[in-house]
Order: structure tokens, then sequence, then C-alpha cells
């Protein structure tokens, strides 16, 4: 079973994503900030991460630079989930070093194509 690193900050988005993605098969572990995201996928090498960007402590921008940076986690697929829908926060999030991203809410139909994309190029 792959895990799957949420990072969310909003309790009830993820709750309601972690729960529908493990009835699809996944392992799902949470982090509440980009900090626990950082650590958690330093720690534990998750499979593919799923990142908000407006997160606090560390925000989704930085993490995802943070953890492309880092030769232990660079590897990892990172899609960004977002209520950012402007073409520039979309590109500003690939500059960063997301491999997807993704608009909230979630259409759990397209993310899932996303992650399937992602897991097969890893």
């Amino acid at each position: 079973m792959q895990t799957i690193l949420l990072v969310e900050d909003n309790e009830m988005n993820r709750d309601m994503l972690a729960r529908r993605l493990t009835r699809k098969g996944f392992s799902v572990v949470t982090a509440e900030d980009g900090q626990q995201g950082i650590d958690y996928a330093n720690e534990q090498q998750p499979a593919l991460i799923l990142m908000d960007l407006s997160l606090p402590v560390v925000d989704g921008w930085e993490a995802t630079r943070q953890l492309k940076a880092n030769e232990k986690t660079k590897h990892i697929p990172i899609i960004v989930l977002t209520a950012h829908a402007m073409k520039d926060d979309e590109a500003k999030a690939f500059q960063a070093g997301c491999d997807d991203y993704d608009t909230k809410p979630v259409i759990l139909e397209r993310l899932l194509e996303k992650i399937a994309k992602a897991l097969a190029s890893e």
C-alpha cells in the first residue's frame, strides 16, 4: 500500500480527503503545517505528497522548495492542492518545484488521475 502525505491545515478538508483516499486504497498520513510536512517526509519517505500552499509555520511554496532541494526527499512527487487558482499561482508552484497542480475544491477523479500519473513516473 502506497503512503500519501497530505499537508493541509484545514481540519475538515484534511479529514475528508484523507478518508476518500483511504477508501481508494492508499495509506494516508497528515500534517497540519509545512514544517510538519517537511519533517514527516524526511522521516517516513511517503510515495507522494499532496501540499496545500496556504499553511502556517512554513507555507507550501517554501516547504516544496525545501523538499525538492533535499537529496533525501527531492524524488518524492509533490502535487499542490490549492484554492489559489490564478495562472501566476500555478506558475509559482511549478517554480517552487511541484510536480503537478490541482485546485480546490478537490474533484476526486481528477486528483486520482494526477496521483496515478505522478506515481507511475516515480
